[in-house]
């Protein structure tokens, strides 16, 4: 992160000038309109805004809440320590969480050096993101759909160690600048960056931890994780080995979960992908379709169809 805008981050607060000077809890007007420990976005949102960008409070221990809007936390520099759901989950230097409505958290007093911003975000800021990532099954993408929808029954949290990733981090940091320093008419601007983040951690997702109470959704995981990197020629046989299920059960509770066969799953990332490569680049039909790991190029043409409503010739005229 920049040095100017890292200085401006880190300065002491009036709230954390009173923090220092004695007071020991949160002032819980600043934050909740109610005895019920619900941070508000209203409290922290400017009228007609859906997204907003605020330092997080050092030298103080937040109690047990929950709030009515997402919350994304980015730690600039240092450590913060948090509860989520009943687990510990230390945010370090570069790292993303995102916190659904539902999910309960406490955060442990940070120091002068632990720097973190807090994006206090409406769910419908994160529909024109969503429009941008691919109809296949995803953590993320099922995040923030249940976050559209207020359910958030799979996962109350999303713990990115991303601090390695120079486009995240890059992403992040031109979102926090524009926010604060208030550039005009840049609603559009930040929701296609955050959907531009969100395509980026899609691509990450084996630095992904969530909720580790599911048993159910760390499977998912690193199915998904699995077909994210070896969709080209990864085997069930080879997963089921590698998470020690035997594959027909294995097999069993993929479709169960997510409605698909494993091999529906593939072939959905494989068609993304081919999809990307017509765009994005200048190979030739052919050379996608082995790229993907199709080799019989007739029945590429033909599957590629039936998706996509146009033969993958077309769909590349068609994006230009």
């Amino acid at each position: 992160m920049t040095e100017e805008l890292l200085r401006e981050l880190k300065k002491i607060t009036p709230e954390e000038e009173e923090l220092l000077s004695g007071r020991q809890e949160i002032e819980k007007t600043l934050y909740m309109s109610s005895g019920a420990n619900i941070i508000d976005a209203r409290k922290l949102l400017e009228a007609g805004k859906m997204i907003q960008v605020r330092p997080h409070t050092r030298f103080v221990h937040f109690p047990k809440h929950t709030h009515n809007y997402i919350e994304v936390i980015y730690m600039c520099s240092g450590s913060t320590h948090h509860v989520i759901n009943g687990e510990d989950v230390i945010l370090k230097q570069g790292e993303l969480l995102f916190l659904s409505q539902t999910a309960t958290q406490e955060i442990y007093p940070a120091g002068l050096d632990d720097i973190a911003v807090n994006f206090i975000v409406l769910p419908e800021f994160f529909q024109y993101g969503l429009n941008m990532m691919e109809p296949e099954e995803n953590q993320l993408r099922s995040f923030v759909i249940d976050c559209l929808r207020g359910e958030n029954q799979r996962a109350g949290y999303l713990h990115f160690k991303v601090s390695d990733v120079l486009p995240v981090q890059n992403l992040v940091e031109n979102l926090i600048w524009t926010i604060w320093n208030r550039q005009p008419n840049k609603r559009r601007t930040n929701q296609a960056t955050m959907g531009l983040l969100f395509l980026q951690l899609m691509n990450y997702m084996d630095k992904l931890e969530t909720d580790e109470s599911s048993g159910e959704q760390k499977l998912m995981i690193s199915v998904l994780s699995y077909i994210e990197t070896n969709y080209r020629d990864g085997e069930l046989t080879e997963l089921a080995e590698s998470l020690h299920y035997d594959v027909c059960w294995l097999s069993r509770e993929i479709k169960r979960r997510t409605g698909k066969t494993y091999t529906e799953l593939v072939q959905a990332k494989r068609l993304s992908q081919a999809a990307y490569l017509l765009t994005a680049t200048g190979m030739s039909v052919l050379d996608v379709a082995l790229a993907v790991g199709y080799d019989n190029i007739s029945y590429f043409h033909r599957i590629f169809q039936k998706k996509y409503g146009m033969t993958p010739r077309k769909y590349r005229i068609s994006a230009k």
